[in-house]
């Protein structure tokens, strides 16, 4: 079997997961196979053709505020039964003060109902086998010999996209993940710079963009994530996600979470918002928002 960076497909996955799985009997580029939104409003994540709900549930910061694990394996079990099956995480969300670690909890879900769940993970590092490390390690918590999407969180600047262009470097990595069936589709993140965002999707590499978007940071931004990136995206068959709905609910006072969790979905375009919960009493919230939802 051909290698590239030293790794092989079957190694690489070997290596991943320790699960005792038999390669042969995997077949990983089927994913998500028992998927049910269980009535919610749905849509098609642009070319990848996979139907998820209007609303994924985001597993970084609010996530690992949840002390206790049986309520935070409570809340994920809940959401999943209820339909919400696209579960975003990424390798570095923790909280260092009660020690949860987002992927750990999550595989604790994922090793008995995989195919229930488009799990969508993410990776940070620019250096070539760091990245790899860190794939390496996601599989490995998440307790699955596939994902069905990777991105390359946070794009920040011209400088940062030459970096993971370059030969040998981050794009090359996840595309060939993808060719291997190691993962499904690969995509990309980012907070803010619209104008690099664009320039991520005029490459024509990614399935996905995940872009921050909510009323604040449209203000902010001259709305040029819904003027650049998010229309180019779309012209490109893309799937497109937002995320950061209920920022900065924190420090601007009388934000009623419900107007903005609705703003998120009713923006014109994007697929579906990836909304942070950290409680089985907001992830009930979150459902009758999602299910009586009209823009």
């Amino acid at each position: 079997m051909e290698k590239k960076n030293g790794l092989s497909r079957r190694d690489f996955i070997k290596g991943s997961i320790g699960t005792g799985i038999a390669l042969s009997s995997v077949n990983l580029l089927t994913g998500c196979t028992g998927c049910d939104a269980k009535g919610l409003p749905t849509s098609i994540l642009g070319r990848t053709g996979v139907r998820i709900p209007r609303m994924a549930i985001g597993l970084g910061s609010r996530f690992c505020t949840i002390d206790k694990e049986e309520e935070a394996l409570e809340m994920l079990s809940y959401a999943l039964d209820n339909g919400l099956y696209y579960w975003d995480t990424a390798h570095i969300y923790e909280n260092t003060t009660n020690g949860a670690i987002s992927e750990e909890r999550i595989g604790k879900i994922v090793k008995d109902r995989r195919d229930e769940i488009f799990l969508s993970t993410k990776v940070t590092s620019r250096d070539p086998n760091e990245a790899m490390r860190q794939i390496e390690g996601s599989l490995k918590r998440l307790q699955t010999d596939r994902l069905d999407m990777l991105k390359i969180h946070d794009i920040q600047s011209a400088e940062d996209i030459a970096t993971i262009s370059s030969n040998g470097n981050l794009i090359e990595i996840v595309s060939r993940l993808k060719e291997e069936g190691v993962v499904r589709f690969i995509g990309f993140s980012g907070h803010g710079n619209a104008e690099s965002m664009t320039t991520m999707v005029e490459r024509g590499d990614f399935d996905s963009m995940l872009i921050a978007l909510n009323h604040w940071n449209m203000e902010s931004d001259p709305q040029k994530r819904q003027q650049l990136a998010i229309p180019k995206a779309l012209g490109n068959g893309m799937g497109v996600m937002v995320m950061k709905a209920v920022r900065p609910r924190e420090t601007v006072a009388n934000i009623n979470i419900t107007d903005l969790v609705r703003f998120s979905l009713s923006v014109p375009g994007p697929h579906g918002a990836i909304i942070g919960m950290d409680s089985l009493e907001v992830v009930k919230s979150n459902l009758d928002i999602l299910r009586n939802f009209s823009p």
